[in-house]
Parts: structure tokens; C-alpha cells; sequence
């Protein structure tokens, strides 16, 4: 595959479109022409918000299903984005659509000169409510 390009169905949150199939968070409920918010984009803040300590894990309760729950528990007691300085930040987000009702996507977290990685599967429900089903975390331990 060529330098830069992407499989079909893989986008980025900088291209200013959703992925197919991840419909807006909230949708009718933001005035036309006024962007609104990605399944990805809210769920990658509030994972974020969870592992850096700014929010405690079971903010995530009712976001989660299966064992992202426990992942995520353990992944907390540890810390992994807690910072003395910078706080942390979503700087950028990508998502690959495996099938309907099913994104996979990755952020880059920075916290001052610091990169992490994190990947995340969210599954759209039969509620029609997206929910965080795996999580993982790279980068520097």
C-alpha cells in the first residue's frame, strides 16, 4: 500500500467526516451545519479523562460492555496517563469500520512531550447506544 494511504472504510477525525456507519453521538439535536460530536471523539476524551485519574473508572459503567469494563479497572489502578505537568490530550483520532455497528479506532495522547497510544472497539447496541466493548494502551510504561 502506498505511503499515506488508508484501507476503505479507515478515516481520521482531521478528514471532518464520521466513519460510515458511526452515526453523530446525538443526532438532531445540534442546529444544521454545526458539527457534531463522533462516537469516537467522546468516548477517546472520556477514556482519557478515566486513565489520567481526572475521572474515577466507573464513569465508564454504563459506556462499556463485556470485559472493557474489567480492562479498564485494571488499567486505572495502574495510572498509565497520570501526569505531574501537562495534562493530557487527545491529539489526534483514527477509526477503521469492520462492519455496521462496529468501530475501531486508535488516539494519540499526548501530555506535554510525552506520545501514548490508545485503541479502543466501540459496538453500537440494540438500544442504539455505543458502547466501549475492548481497550489498550501502548506506549511508555
Amino acid at each position: 500500500m502506498p505511503s499515506g494511504a488508508r484501507p476503505a472504510g479507515q478515516g481520521r477525525t482531521a478528514a471532518g467526516t464520521a466513519p460510515a456507519g458511526a452515526p453523530s453521538a446525538r443526532p438532531g439535536r445540534l442546529p444544521a451545519g454545526v458539527p457534531q460530536p463522533r462516537p469516537t471523539d467522546r468516548f477517546a476524551e472520556l477514556l482519557v479523562a478515566v486513565l489520567s485519574g481526572q475521572r474515577p473508572v466507573h464513569a465508564m459503567l454504563r459506556h462499556s460492555a463485556g470485559q472493557a469494563y474489567d480492562e479498564l479497572i485494571r488499567l486505572a489502578e495502574r495510572g498509565p496517563l497520570r501526569t505531574r505537568g501537562a495534562r493530557p490530550v487527545v491529539r489526534d483520532i483514527g477509526w477503521f469500520v469492520p462492519r455496521e455497528g462496529a468501530i475501531e479506532a486508535f488516539a494519540r495522547i499526548g501530555a506535554g512531550d510525552r506520545l501514548r497510544a490508545m485503541a479502543f472497539r466501540l459496538e453500537r447496541g440494540r438500544d442504539l447506544r455505543w458502547r466501549c466493548t475492548a481497550v489498550e494502551l501502548g506506549g511508555p510504561r
